[in-house]
């Protein structure tokens, strides 16, 4: 299954493909650049494919689990100050995606949208340290049940050129549902309290509506 968010792009990109194979095998009389232009065409269209998948991930809410909200690997935890919204120190779990995970961001927790913006902003690596407060970015805050409010922002790499968000202020969330999608490369910044314990990482691997990010639990050493 794919996202709803590439169905022009697939289409689009399906349409170019087939003309370009069509008009290589009518016109283009060498057989290894006709061939060799043919193969590319098909494997663009498998990498726009690919990139565009929304596998089904059924999910159990838990309300003292905050799960991955996306596909990628753990590139910060770390103990921050958060300025745009707590105003306060929380702590950081980063997620990078590379071009060939899964896009789809899903809510990491259960419960009720208190805060979303959206930042235009520069289109830095995402790994870049200024990424966070820089780039194109979406801010969104649920307040849950047993975490309190968590905060987690959607961030535009340099490949990025589209951010996409559904979260809507006073509406009720559920953990591992479709939250939006970053087109092309880009990060996800979780931020939570200092009490949460966190359950992954450096440089670990996650799956979205998958893997655990923190439980409650003491503070971190």
């Amino acid at each position: 299954m794919f996202h709803r968010e590439g169905q022009h792009i697939i289409l689009t990109t399906f349409f170019i493909v087939v003309a370009i194979i069509i008009g290589a095998q009518f016109y283009i009389e060498l057989e290894w650049l006709r061939l060799g232009l043919q193969i590319l065409a098909l494997l663009i269209l498998v990498l726009i494919l690919q990139f565009f998948r929304n596998p089904k991930r059924p999910v159990t809410p838990h309300f003292d689990e905050i799960l991955a909200p996306v596909d990628g690997k753990v590139v910060v935890i770390e103990e921050v100050e958060e300025t745009e919204y707590f105003k306060e120190k929380r702590r950081q779990v980063s997620i990078f995606m590379s071009p060939i995970n899964v896009h789809v961001t899903r809510y990491a927790a259960s419960g009720t949208i208190t805060y979303s913006k959206y930042h235009p902003g520069k289109y830095l690596v995402a790994w870049h340290p200024k990424s966070s407060t820089e780039n194109e970015r979406t801010t969104v805050v649920i307040h849950t049940p047993k975490f309190g409010e968590i905060l987690y922002r959607q961030i535009a790499g340099a490949m990025a050129r589209r951010i996409v968000n559904y979260a809507e202020e006073g509406e009720q969330v559920v953990q591992g549902e479709d939250a939006g999608f970053i087109k092309f490369g880009s990060r996800v910044d979780l931020f939570l309290p200092l009490e949460s314990k966190v359950c992954v990482s450096l440089n670990q691997k996650v799956t979205g509506a998958k893997t655990c990010i923190a439980m409650l639990g003491k503070k971190n050493d």
